[in-house]
């Protein structure tokens, strides 16, 4: 029924985790398949995913290009995108199905998660509520709380924009907030960079962007304010 797509550059440290996370959904025939499409990894990346039996693919590097190969490889009839360092909590996959078994051909929806962080700081459950704020007030998740949406639907949008930046955000202002669930069930994100770069720094300069691109700043200036 479902197939995971999952954008992969240098993921072994987090990767086996993500995989842990779909094992439940596998078993109950809710995941039938596991694509991980890869930017030219030069870690273990590609053993761990022969390991736990994925489909590996090699794509030209950029998240929304390797997204967008993924979906193109996959033969499920739902699509869950799923970033590498991002582990989906005990129980999504019964919310999951119960989301997908109440669609309707009228009135398709596409579904993501509530973020989280694997940090018990107070810093992380600072973030974790202004993320949610923002998800509240502008229906702008982003690609660390996964996207689950029928092939359907995703196809009749055009799919992901091979773009190197801000491909999340631009797939989810196509979908649209009424078309837009977000599920109880938590998408856990390593912390790792948060606390290499700093919390405030690095969600400073994420809501810059943000904004910028909705200034219709150019992606490749985007592009080089994240790096």
């Amino acid at each position: 029924m479902i197939s995971v797509v999952i954008p992969t550059l240098n993921a072994a440290a987090t990767l086996a985790s993500c995989f842990d996370s779909l094992i439940p959904a596998a078993l109950h025939g809710l995941v039938r398949e596991v694509i991980v499409v890869d930017g030219g990894s030069s870690d273990d990346t590609r053993a761990i995913a022969d390991a736990a039996g994925a489909r590996f693919l090699e794509s030209e590097r950029g998240r929304g290009q390797q997204l967008a190969a993924g979906s193109h490889a996959a033969r499920g009839d739902w699509l869950l995108f799923l970033h590498a360092d991002t582990s989906l909590e005990s129980g999504w996959e019964g919310e999951a199905r119960a989301f997908i078994e109440r669609q309707s051909l009228e009135r398709p929806q596409a579904a993501v998660f509530r973020f989280a962080l694997d940090d018990f700081s107070a810093r992380a459950r600072w973030l974790e509520r202004l993320v949610a704020l923002r998800c509240r007030l502008f229906a702008l998740p982003y690609g660390d709380q996964g996207l689950l949406i029928s092939r359907r639907l995703y196809q009749m949008l055009g799919g992901y924009s091979t773009m190197p930046l801000m491909e999340d955000v631009d797939i989810v202002r196509r979908i649209g907030r009424r078309r837009l669930v977000l599920l109880g069930s938590r998408a856990v994100t390593s912390a790792n960079k948060f606390r290499a770069y700093g919390y405030l720094r690095r969600s400073a300069r994420n809501l810059l962007i943000l904004f910028l691109y909705i200034l219709r700043v150019p992606v490749r200036i985007l592009t080089d304010i994240y790096k």
